[in-house]
């Protein structure tokens, strides 16, 4: 759920120029949505953000999405250092490169995942024990003489950021950085957990939990693998139209039904989904999604992030009888590749009219309206908003 998309002007095969060399010494004083405390605004400060080092790209952002990641970040849900600037859904131009650097391109490929045929979720990440910082410990970001915390990798909820260089990928120059950015994870994620994660299959039939951005983009994934049936699952039935319209043949709310929700998909898939898809985050929802799909042959994904420090208790027999059950973290290596090459390959696609992303953007909002996109956000009233810069 990490990755950037950047666009730059240089070919891959270039060095640094001077211009480089003159620009990465410099801080950069701009704006940034800093979070001081959980379950707070966000506040916007003047920043400085210090050259990039080593193997870092200092990047100045042109839009970037608002993820319910990002929210969970803001509840504690998702455990950050703070204060921290967030956002992770961002598209931009490189502005500087630090040493090393010959251009955006490839990644670490030193660690054991990075160099494994079948994962995308590289040991270098600042996800699963999360410091705040950059590689090296510390942060770019600084605020009012005080250190600010980096957010997985990216912090896309500033002017200017810096990331890592196998964090960041270059992009069609022609590419609308307001649009693709949704590839740098919310449908990136749902659409490879549907391709590759879950390996839908002509023909089958799908249940999707959850109805925002990441679970729409499940059904786009579903419908492009050749699914028959996709049923949607939402407590909020202003999301079935825009479900409908992405591919979801039928639409169903929980609260229309007096029985368990995975009894009513049970006895509407003749025992099952052939595949599901938990895309909210709940324990109580992985459990129904996990029991939706055929405990024979069916198979389950989890895509929403989890609550903090809780656990999932599961009675084993009902997996001894078939069932697989998944998780995907930004849709594992899509369509074969790892991400540092499947995301400009989705944004050619994109370009080439292969799947749509407009559907999934409700709002486009200034980033310094940042506080009322999380509002429209919690209040189910948008899929995704996109800040611009």
């Amino acid at each position: 759920m990490w990755k950037k998309s950047a666009r730059t002007h240089q070919s891959p095969a270039c060095s640094e120029d001077r211009q480089h060399e003159h620009s990465r010494k410099k801080v950069i004083k701009c704006k940034a949505a800093v979070l001081w405390e959980p379950h707070k605004p966000f506040t916007i400060e003047d920043i400085e953000v210090a050259p990039p080092k080593a193997h870092e790209v200092r990047i100045k952002m042109v839009a970037t999405g608002v993820c319910r990641s990002d929210d969970h970040a803001v509840s504690g849900t998702l455990i950050t250092p703070l204060p921290a600037v967030l956002g992770h859904e961002g598209a931009g131009i490189v502005e500087s490169i630090g040493e090393g650097v010959t251009c955006v391109k490839p990644a670490c490929g030193k660690c054991r995942i990075c160099k494994h045929p079948e994962s995308n979720f590289c040991c270098q990440n600042d996800l699963v024990k999360p410091r705040g910082t950059l590689r090296d410990g510390t942060s770019r970001f600084s605020c009012k003489g005080k250190p600010i915390h980096n957010f997985i990798g990216t912090s896309t909820f500033s002017q200017y950021t810096v990331v890592e260089d196998i964090a960041v990928v270059k992009i069609d120059e022609a590419s609308p950085l307001d649009k693709v950015c949704l590839i740098g994870c919310g449908f990136s994620t749902g659409f490879g957990s549907a391709i590759k994660v879950a390996k839908v299959t002509p023909g089958s039939t799908c249940v999707v939990f959850g109805l925002g951005g990441v679970g729409l983009s499940v059904i786009i994934g579903c419908k492009v693998a050749g699914a028959s049936r996709i049923i949607a699952v939402d407590i909020n039935k202003d999301k079935f139209a825009k479900a409908k319209e992405l591919g979801a043949t039928e639409c169903i709310n929980p609260k229309d039904y007096s029985k368990p929700i995975h009894q009513v998909l049970q006895e509407m898939t003749d025992g099952g989904a052939d595949f599901s898809f938990e895309v909210i985050g709940r324990l109580d929802t992985m459990t129904s999604a996990l029991l939706s799909c055929h405990e024979s042959c069916g198979v389950s994904v989890i895509v929403g992030v989890p609550p903090n420090a809780e656990s999932l208790s599961v009675h084993p027999m009902l997996l001894l009888l078939g069932r697989t059950w998944k998780g995907a973290i930004f849709g594992d290596q899509l369509l074969g590749f790892k991400s540092k090459d499947s995301i400009p390959k989705l944004v050619a696609d994109f370009m080439a009219k292969k799947f749509p992303l407009d559907p999934l953007i409700t709002h486009v909002l200034p980033f310094e309206k940042i506080n009322e996109a999380f509002d429209l956000l919690r209040a189910g009233k948008s899929i995704r908003t996109v800040l611009t810069f």
